[in-house]
């Protein structure tokens, strides 16, 4: 049974012993007459790098939005470090860097401008906005771009600033939902570096994707959502067995052989 959230009282505080790094309880979201999120109780323990998975539709995005602080649920709710999202969302807020899936960024700044603006928004010193934004614009590879605007950003450019955003403020957790997708290889590399970094530095990760091979590099614990359920989560190791994790997941996600069935027009 997930321990109950602790409600915010005062600053945040350092981590307890055993605290989870986010901690889903019972959330719950439906649209009209469809469960998109089916009462998730969920604990991502701190210092980790957990991968959420799940096949399209399954509710990832969903039960992330929500425990974040992005989508209010029907029922449950969220901690990040045992501060409630909901009852403290400014405290649990300040914990947490996110980058959604489909990030839309201020099309007529520049990186610099934008990562100045979002310093100056949460309040930093004016010093530490400059050194930090200098830091995370060379660590991201964009200085050849630091004056170009956002709306001439690749797809790769646009994810490594939507980090950049998410990192600036020195977070504790980082939510990342499908932050590969549409990635080149060479930026996915300067992407997965960042992040293992982060995690070496005492850092937490959740990361959302459907692409197994990824979280298996990547994560070393792991949950798969199905239909708004969390069928099953535990170790890497543990979760994926004696074979592969997309094998695993195949199986607990009912899996069949109709793709290699049929379609005979298709075969000479």
């Amino acid at each position: 049974m997930p321990r109950p959230i602790r409600k915010a009282t005062g600053p945040p505080r350092p981590a307890e012993d055993g605290v989870p790094a986010l901690l889903l309880a019972g959330l719950t979201k439906t649209f009209g007459d469809a469960t998109a999120v089916d009462h998730v109780d969920l604990s991502v323990p701190a210092g980790s790098f957990f991968g959420l998975v799940g096949p399209n539709g399954a509710g990832k995005t969903t039960a992330l939005s929500m425990a974040v602080g992005l989508l209010r649920p029907d029922a449950g709710g969220s901690a990040v470090f045992g501060v409630d999202m909901w009852s403290g969302p400014v405290r649990a807020k300040a914990l947490i860097g996110v980058l959604p899936d489909n990030l839309a960024l201020p099309e007529r700044l520049t990186g610099r401008e934008l990562l100045t603006f979002l310093g100056q928004l949460r309040g930093l010193d004016p010093a530490a906005v400059t050194a930090r934004v200098n830091e995370l614009i060379d660590v991201m590879d964009l200085t050849h771009a630091e004056r170009t605007l956002v709306v001439d950003y690749s797809t790769g450019m646009r994810k490594k600033t939507g980090l950049a955003t998410a990192l600036l403020h020195a977070p504790r957790l980082l939510v990342l939902d499908e932050p590969f997708e549409a990635v080149d290889p060479v930026s996915a590399v300067a992407l997965k570096r960042i992040l293992a970094r982060f995690v070496a530095g005492g850092g937490s990760v959740v990361l959302s994707s459907h692409v197994m091979a990824l979280v298996e590099q990547l994560c070393d614990t792991v949950a798969i959502m199905v239909e708004g359920k969390v069928v099953t989560a535990g170790p890497l190791d543990e979760v994926r067995g004696r074979g592969s994790l997309e094998e695993t997941f195949v199986r607990v996600a009912g899996g069949d052989a109709r793709a290699s069935e049929g379609l005979s027009w298709l075969a000479s």
